[in-house]
């Protein structure tokens, strides 16, 4: 079996340690070069129904985009990863995730999964939505729900 070449963390910050560990370890055990992103998902503002015609004057979007870009340059900092391997995306984190992987030939995505059942695994989760849409291996890292 050949060992992989790029790793692709997929971290939603909370909790974050088990997978980024995991996926740093993966690295040095192979040898492969490591990065890590995140997605904002789209949030629109939806209408209120209060009558209100002004815009909000907070783009509460770019807010997101810009506080994720923080928390993933603290992240790579304690994994030793390079800003160049850092990616912050908009919208759905599935297909997102899925589309960087492909266009940076990564071969192993790893994301943490809550293992939800019911109504959750319904709505669908990120890692769920990852599996079936990479077209490289997947590492689901389980969390533990608190």
């Amino acid at each position: 079996m050949e060992g992989y070449k790029h790793i692709l963390l997929a971290v939603d910050f909370e909790p974050v340690e088990i997978v980024a560990d995991r996926a740093k370890a993966l690295a040095e055990t192979y040898q492969a070069a490591l990065s890590i992103i995140h997605v904002v998902d789209n949030m629109p503002i939806p209408d209120t129904g209060y009558g209100l015609d002004t815009a909000l004057d907070v783009d509460l979007t770019g807010e997101m985009i810009d506080a994720a870009k923080k928390q993933l340059s603290g992240l790579a900092n304690k994994l030793g990863v390079e800003e160049d391997r850092l990616w912050v995306g908009l919208g759905s984190p599935k297909l997102e995730i899925t589309r960087i992987a492909e266009e940076n030939q990564v071969d192993l995505i790893v994301v943490g999964s809550h293992g939800r059942h019911g109504l959750a695994l319904l709505l669908g989760s990120t890692a769920n939505g990852v599996l079936h849409h990479a077209k490289c291996d997947v590492l689901a890292v389980r969390l533990k729900d608190n």
